[in-house]
């Protein structure tokens, strides 16, 4: 039984142990531990390094291979309807986690008043349709070649696969070529993951070891607040979304596989590093290729309810500290719908982060000097951001199979021995 269990669970157990080790080692030592950062970074490079080809062939590829382009409409409607179901439910939960339990509450901000400046926000002001073509396109071919464009090098894909299928008979040999490509691909992260309990054990130490003495007072209360909201999205509401995609036994599939894709989001803070672990991960679960193969590499950049909770936390942290109303609807709703935005511009634009923040502070009208104020945030929350960012996208994969294939659909694959 243990020996079997330990099968099962061996390449999790062996990454969560080497986590483990590199956290303590980050504690113990402090910032002299990221002496071991290049090993870490030798990581993430080499998994950085199969991005690109990785996402294009496999979106390319799983559209290029549908015999119907109306399954395609309805796997992209059920995205878009898990999608903003899921983050509209992260929103409010962050709203009334911060409600109930402010991380300013009783705090001395006197001093950091003073960066408020002239309420009038002086910052450039982006227009809605320059912001648009900036997150869906590129101005040369060259650019989608880069971890930084992937939102706009899956547009491509999208159009590439979809004209592939268009090409019909002459338009196969690109269809085998892409699903080659895709195949190739996982067995490059397959080679990879080999050192991947050195690589985030060294990763992680550097992590804790240049972050840990940073958390002071608000920022401590406001990482203890976030810490909470997202052990219960993550233990809650995932377990409801797993029931909803398949019932009890849809819950335990999702649980069954969640460790690998858990332990990489919170040892990367990387949503992109952890797209290959995710594909992996949704297979086990039953997951139709075609709609993991769009669901996760799409999620990557445009799911992101950890950002959304992280948005809210944000916005109350400076509405404290200013002393803004947060207590009537206009306000409430403006909150709920800015870090709704915000959580979906964080990894759709280039530079995402940083222009999430000066959205919140556009929008607002508050002074650009206290950019500095919310970026420790983002800095502080990351890692359990990023968990709920990507793990997230497994459970949302199998919400869009229930959408798509309909309530029965891992009784049908049950049948047919596709569950690991």
């Amino acid at each position: 039984m243990v020996l079997s269990v330990f099968k099962t669970y061996r390449s999790s157990l062996i990454l969560l142990l080497a986590i483990l080790i590199g956290g303590i080692a980050g504690y113990a030592i402090g910032p002299d531990v990221a002496v071991v950062k290049p090993f870490g970074d030798l990581f993430l490079n080499l998994m950085f390094m199969i991005i690109v080809p990785l996402v294009f062939f496999s979106v390319a590829s799983a559209i290029a291979n549908m015999n119907e382009m109306k399954r395609l409409g309805k796997i992209m409607l059920g995205i878009a309807v898990v999608f903003i179901a899921t983050a509209a439910v992260s929103a409010v939960l962050g709203f009334l986690g911060a409600s109930l339990y402010n991380p300013l509450h009783n705090v001395d901000t006197s001093a950091i008043k003073e960066l408020m400046g002239d309420s009038e926000n002086t910052a450039e002001k982006m227009t809605l349709l320059t912001q648009l073509v900036s997150t869906f396109t590129v101005p040369d071919f060259v650019q989608l070649f880069s971890k930084e464009h992937i939102l706009q090098l899956i547009v491509f894909a999208v159009i590439f696969g979809i004209a592939t299928t268009m090409a019909g008979e002459k338009g196969q040999p690109m269809a085998k070529f892409l699903t080659s490509g895709q195949e190739v691909s996982m067995k490059v992260v397959k080679i990879v993951m080999y050192y991947a309990p050195i690589g985030l054990g060294c990763y992680f130490a550097t992590v804790v070891g240049e972050l840990g003495p940073k958390i002071l007072q608000g920022y401590a209360r406001a990482f203890i607040l976030y810490l909470l909201i997202a052990i219960v999205y993550y233990f809650g509401f995932f377990t409801l979304y797993a029931w909803i995609a398949g019932g009890k036994a849809g819950i335990k599939l999702f649980w069954k596989n969640a460790a690998a894709p858990s332990i990489t989001a919170i040892a990367t803070c990387s949503s992109a590093a952890s797209i290959p672990v995710n594909l992996d991960a949704t297979k086990k679960m039953g997951v139709p290729l075609d709609i993991a193969e769009t669901v996760i590499p799409l999620g990557a950049n445009t799911h992101k309810d950890g950002s959304v909770i992280g948005g809210i936390l944000k916005i109350v942290f400076l509405f404290s500290l200013f002393g803004k109303d947060m207590t009537s609807a206009t306000s409430i709703l403006s909150i709920l719908g800015v870090a709704f935005l915000v959580g979906a511009v964080m990894g759709a634009i280039p530079g995402g982060g940083m222009i999430g923040e000066m959205l919140i502070i556009t929008i607002y009208g508050f002074s650009p000097e206290v950019l500095p104020i919310i970026a420790v945030i983002s800095t502080i929350i990351d890692a359990p951001a990023t968990l709920l960012n990507s793990t997230g996208n497994t459970v949302t994969a199998m919400l869009v199979t229930r959408f798509t294939e309909g309530k029965d659909w891992i009784n049908k694959i049950i049948t047919t021995d596709k569950v690991a």
